[in-house]
């Protein structure tokens, strides 16, 4: 079983769309018995809170049910829950290596690196802009399972 923890600030926008946007692609391909998809906060902020309106409604128009979501903040203990642990920017990146005490096992990645890409997924929080979130969502979760099909000859 792959287990994948994917983080944001809130978790209630890029990180709750990894998860689920993850969770769809691998029911599709026929693997969801081979995985754990989740997701978490950095902060505290939104603990407890449900989706952002608009991420769900994006999510929503593509075909994707995400009303279960409840946002938590990460804890030390997800190191060693998770494979891999996915964050969306390299503050969430800096947030993660404070709460583990480092990646010795090399669990840590920002999300665009598995397409190839540097940078951060934007927070459309800010940016209002969920379509270009959606897209690197979109393009992050492919690579991710192309290469761990690739892998494991899945």
């Amino acid at each position: 079983m792959i287990k994948i923890l994917f983080v944001c600030l809130g978790n209630i926008c890029r990180s709750p769309m990894a998860e689920y946007v993850m969770r769809d692609m691998v029911e599709k391909a026929g693997l969801s018995e081979r995985f754990t998809i989740e997701s978490a906060a950095t902060s505290p902020y939104e603990v407890g809170s449900p989706i952002y309106p608009p991420a769900r409604k994006k999510l929503s128009r593509n075909g994707i049910d995400a009303s279960p979501h409840r946002s938590r903040q990460i804890r030390q203990e997800d190191y060693d829950n998770y494979d891999l642990i996915i964050g969306m920017d390299a503050s969430n990146m800096r947030h993660m290596l404070r709460v583990f005490g480092g990646d010795d096992e090399g669990k840590l990645s920002l999300l665009l690196q598995h397409c190839g890409r540097s940078g951060d997924v934007a927070d459309p929080w800010y940016t209002g802009d969920f379509d270009a979130t959606w897209r690197d969502v979109n393009d992050g979760c492919r690579a991710i399972l192309h290469a761990l099909r690739t892998q494991y000859g899945w």
